[in-house]
């Protein structure tokens, strides 16, 4: 089995949540869609920075997210107030510094979120408010190429809880 096939049932699961209903809807309220790109924001740029310390986007510096999320966020955030790291957020950090000197467990994080920007992410891009930045790539069909050079099926578990902190995210966006 593949590493798609062996964490299909959590992908499945993050997708049924209402908040990715909601995404896919077209009515999503930009300042919900900027908290989510905020928290978004926070993951992505811990998993990058740490990623990067090990080398693995030297072969797909395109691919890296956190500072198109960020012009994002910033696109629809136009509220002096902050917001605060949502509980499901904190976890996935936490989660991240446990796992920060093993580039394979890292990659598994890589191939969910990323691979899910490149792929899914081209239907939600349609669908949310604002430019989408984050789905912007020079060349999409490289970088699924290199990332899934990079993954195997002992990533599986790894990339199980990947999923399972964004769907807790999904939850916690709309107190599902």
């Amino acid at each position: 089995m593949s590493l798609k096939d062996l964490t299909w049932e959590h992908h499945k699961n993050a997708e049924r949540q209402k908040f990715v209903k909601v995404m896919f809807s077209g009515s999503i309220d930009p300042k919900l869609y900027a908290e989510f790109l905020f928290n978004q924001h926070q993951a992505y740029d811990l998993l990058e920075a740490m990623s990067m310390a090990h080398g693995l986007f030297n072969d797909m510096p395109d691919v890296r997210r956190a500072p198109k999320i960020y012009e994002d966020f910033k696109e629809l955030w136009q509220n002096d107030v902050s917001l605060e790291i949502k509980n499901s957020t904190k976890e996935y950090l936490a989660h991240l510094k446990t796992i920060k000197d093993n580039p394979t467990a890292l990659m598994a994080h890589i191939y969910v979120r990323h691979m899910g920007d490149l792929s899914g992410g081209q239907m939600i891009r349609k669908k949310v408010p604002g430019m989408g930045k984050m789905f912007d790539f020079e060349d999409r069909d490289k970088a699924k190429e290199v990332i899934r050079s990079k993954i195997n099926d002992s990533m599986a578990d790894e990339a199980k809880k990947c999923f399972e902190f964004a769907t807790a995210l999904f939850k916690e966006m709309i107190n599902d």
